[in-house]
């Protein structure tokens, strides 16, 4: 192999094997790996409301922790930000500070003021989004006259409706079925500090009324949504006390059939929060099962450290394993392979094989096949995480001669082919999710009702067929979801990232499909997307890019400092067009092994994963571990052979 610039091959070679140790190092007893999934500060602001709200005993040392990690991750601007180095979010801020509130912070300390000034500036509270309302109303900061009528009756309403449960994601009906039993009844947070918030406020906030149209709702359907908002307000307290109790009825099952042990309804912190605060409301003390059990598994989501705490939205085992594995396979060795392969194996009773879950709605025919994202999440497997465990089994078998893993590819690939939507594309957990008109009523002012098809996921998905050997020539599934990636991407070459921020993300996934699924590299669609790349790299020879990027005016990628896993992934989707010989491949290799650490991986403090746009993003503590193993390693074995080509989906 050359050597390219400053690279060498020992400098590179001595890389790789450094971040395997690393890796390797970080594996669980049983095979697995799971890193920590950062978000905001609003999960473990939550956390700490949960408690005062639920009268718990207080935990002073676990308060002291949370609060350090809240005052640490403060912003320059007084308030606090979604991303490392963001703007000031104001429901973030609300709920950081109310949280610093209730652990004793005096309201004059230096960063109470900061806050209290910065959230004043901007208007003060009243700016708080849906959720952030509903919590202050429970806690009596604000009157329900502030959050939309959310009717349990909604629950009975059949399909054909113009709204039902089973039009909104995954994550939407999961936090909503509780929140709307907890709307129904109007309970009242125990708080026994008293702790409120009204200084946040410019006004009486037992005066305010309903939020604002949200920037990315269309008048027309906000003031029509808005009508009938009005309209049930009045007469909700009219609907029969039977009609009530039968729909509490029918949520309580809907729930109960889901709560999934003690890793909860959905796997994810905001329905668990909910049912535990709705079986409060219902009368139901701690020791009643499924609170029981549901409150177990929200002290689960904590990562406890000597200084501080926090707590994460959900955990993300599957994802990590597969993604490790990918990483281990492309870099190879006597101790990654078999390292790799105890993951996999871990992986297979994972997949879900026997629960139809809510996606069948919609797919009734379709036998389940998919892995979820968690430990366990039986109704809710993502398409995302299926596509890439098939892909990584299937490098095993076909690299290593490997068996065992044929039964669960099948049953991946079929639940993925059974799973494309109308337009070519996947969504991550649901078909056909397009009402989004939904977007538009009172309570989607975060614009995240809906799970629709994106360029990622569909990538992912054609990534997966065409290395079990499909093509657009002979898969249906893999024309459409190509013809879906032509019409999706951008002028000036790139694609959207849904999951991942953002078009760096979204193009390094579509170029490793297009690459796998047979298109030409001289085809025009993978030419402008190189380009663009290349285009976009940093001068350390890195590349970054900002969450404001998502912003709803599209003014395309938003430059940042760069990143490993951002540089990674740019490296990758470079590789994947044919482009390792190009100079801003090596410069981006060098970028790599100067910035990895003594432990042999990275360091990045900034969020390069997407929970919601605009509304919630994730700092995944693998990402810098793994991806940029995978991109180094993907270098070498490129420069090593004749061909340049990459043989496999991601």
């Amino acid at each position: 192999m050359d050597s390219v610039n400053a690279t060498s091959r020992e400098a590179l070679e001595s890389s790789i094997a450094s971040a395997i140790q690393g890796v390797l190092g970080l594996q669980q007893s049983d095979g697995h790996w799971v890193f920590e999934l950062e978000a905001d500060c609003t999960i473990p602001a939550e956390y700490i409301l949960l408690r005062h709200y639920l009268a718990e005993p207080v935990d002073t040392v676990l308060e002291a922790k949370i609060g350090n990690y809240l005052r640490r991750v403060q912003g320059a601007l007084g308030g606090w930000p979604l991303v490392h180095d963001g703007e000031f979010d104001m429901s973030a801020s609300v709920k950081a500070y109310f949280a610093l509130k209730m652990i004793g912070d005096s309201v004059d300390a230096p960063h109470m003021v900061r806050a209290r000034e910065a959230i004043h500036a901007r208007g003060g509270a009243i700016h708080s989004n849906v959720f952030t309302r509903f919590l202050l109303a429970t806690f009596g900061v604000v009157t329900w006259r502030a959050v939309p009528v959310l009717p349990i009756e909604i629950v009975l309403l059949p399909f054909w409706s113009p709204f039902h449960l089973n039009k909104i994601s995954y994550w939407a009906r999961t936090t909503m079925v509780p929140l709307m039993v907890i709307a129904a009844l109007k309970p009242r947070a125990k708080n026994p500090k008293g702790i409120g918030i009204d200084e946040l406020f410019l006004q009486d906030p037992r005066s305010i009324g309903m939020t604002s149209k949200a920037p990315h709702q269309s008048m027309a359907w906000f003031l029509l949504f808005r009508s009938l908002d009005a309209i049930l307000r009045v007469i909700e307290p009219l609907f029969p006390k039977r009609l009530r109790k039968r729909a509490i009825d029918a949520a309580l099952a809907f729930i109960e059939e889901r709560l999934n042990g003690e890793d909860g309804m959905g796997a994810i912190y905001p329905p668990m929060a909910n049912i535990v605060m709705m079986y409060d409301a219902l009368g139901k003390d701690e020791n009643y099962p499924p609170r029981a059990t549901t409150r177990r598994g929200i002290d689960k989501l904590l990562v406890i450290g000597d200084d501080e705490a926090y707590c994460q939205p959900c955990v993300s085992p599957v994802w990590d394993t597969t993604l490790t594995a990918h990483a281990l396979l492309e870099a190879g060795g006597d101790e990654a392979v078999p390292a790799a392969k105890q993951g996999l194996d871990w992986l297979i009773p994972k997949q879900e094989l026997e629960v139809k879950g809510d996606w069948a709605a919609k797919r009734p025919d379709v036998r389940p096949g998919g892995w979820a994202f968690q430990y366990n999440n039986a109704h809710y497997p993502d398409l995302d995480d299926t596509a890439v465990v098939v892909m990584s089994m299937d490098r095993m078998r076909r690299e290593h001669g490997v068996t065992g893993y044929d039964a669960a590819i099948a049953r991946g690939r079929e639940w993925i082919e059974g799973m494309q939507s109308d337009d070519g594309g996947w969504a991550a957990f649901d078909v056909n999710n397009l009402e989004y008109y939904l977007n538009n009523i009172p309570f989607s002012d975060h614009g995240a009702l809906l799970d629709p098809p994106t360029e990622d996921v569909t990538a992912r998905c054609i990534s997966m067929l065409a290395q079990l050997g499909e093509t657009e020539k002979t898969s249906k599934q893999v024309a459409a979801g190509v013809a879906y990636l032509r019409k999706t991407q951008h002028p000036e070459g790139s694609w959207y990232g849904r999951w991942g921020m953002n078009f760096i993300y979204g193009t390094w996934s579509v170029l490793c499909a297009l690459n796998m699924a047979g298109v030409d590299r001289n085809d025009p669609m993978i030419r402008k997307a190189a380009d663009w790349l290349t285009s976009i790299q940093n001068d350390d020879g890195g590349w970054g890019e900002d969450a404001v990027s998502y912003r709803l005016d599209y003014k395309g990628w938003e430059a940042a400092p760069s990143t490993a896993s951002q540089t990674a992934w740019a490296l990758l989707g470079l590789m994947a067009a044919g482009e390792v010989d190009h100079p801003a491949v090596a410069r981006g290799v060098e970028y790599l092994i100067a910035t990895q650490n003594k432990k042999g991986l990275w360091d990045e403090q900034r969020y390069t994963a997407t929970g919601f746009p605009r509304v919630f993003y994730l700092r995944y503590h693998g990402y810098p571990k793994f991806f940029p193993l995978w991109a180094l390693a993907r270098y070498r074995n490129l420069r090593n052979t004749n061909s340049r080509v990459v043989g496999v989906g991601m």
